[in-house]
């Protein structure tokens, strides 16, 4: 696969609509063209004791984040499988959450996607948006497939080293979806 856009989500709560942080990865013809990163204010607001020990965001942090309608609008361009498409529609910044589901899209890749792809339908009917139905390939299947027992185990962590990148910054939002790229360049 040489197109495809890695994302990650991290939650506050164990709501899947409660993401907190987003980071995005595009990739064209096999390089890496874009990075996207950024804090959400969650809904439900809350984080929890586990949460914040996982990713280490606390409600502070995400106080003055944009909500998630906001910052999609920042990301549904960048995944637009022909940008152009998404230049050419002459809509202005307010109309985009309308339109989404006509401008096809990147496969979307990340690492135990059931868990992504569950928070971005739910965020979408948190908020009342239409849901594109995405389409969305998951690297911890890929890693089973291709290393079978080869792992101790297919963590995100374990299978970026495995496949040539160190991941230093587990469940920070970017620097995972950077790890499943580059997972995604190798095993899709």
């Amino acid at each position: 696969m040489t197109d495809f856009a890695a994302i990650d989500f991290e939650t506050a709560n164990e709501y899947s609509s409660s993401v907190c942080s987003v980071g995005l990865v595009v990739v064209r013809d096999g390089v890496v063209t874009d990075r996207f990163y950024s804090l959400i204010h969650p809904e439900p607001e809350y984080f929890s004791w586990f949460c914040q020990q996982v990713h280490g965001l606390t409600e502070e942090d995400c106080a003055d984040a944009p909500i998630f309608p906001e910052v999609w609008k920042q990301i549904a361009p960048r995944i637009a499988s022909q940008p152009s498409l998404f230049d050419a529609s002459g809509l202005g910044e307010d109309s985009a959450p309308r339109f989404y589901d006509e401008i096809p899209a990147l496969p979307l890749v990340a690492h135990n996607s059931p868990f992504d792809e569950r928070c971005l339908r739910a965020v979408f009917r948190t908020y009342g948006m239409d849901y594109p139905d995405y389409r969305f390939h998951d690297t911890l299947r890929a890693s089973r497939r291709h290393f079978g027992t080869r792992l101790e185990n297919h963590q995100l962590q374990t299978v970026a080293a495995a496949c040539g990148y160190d991941l230093l910054r587990h469940h920070h939002a970017l620097a995972d979806a950077e790890a499943c790229a580059v997972i995604a360049l190798k095993l899709l």
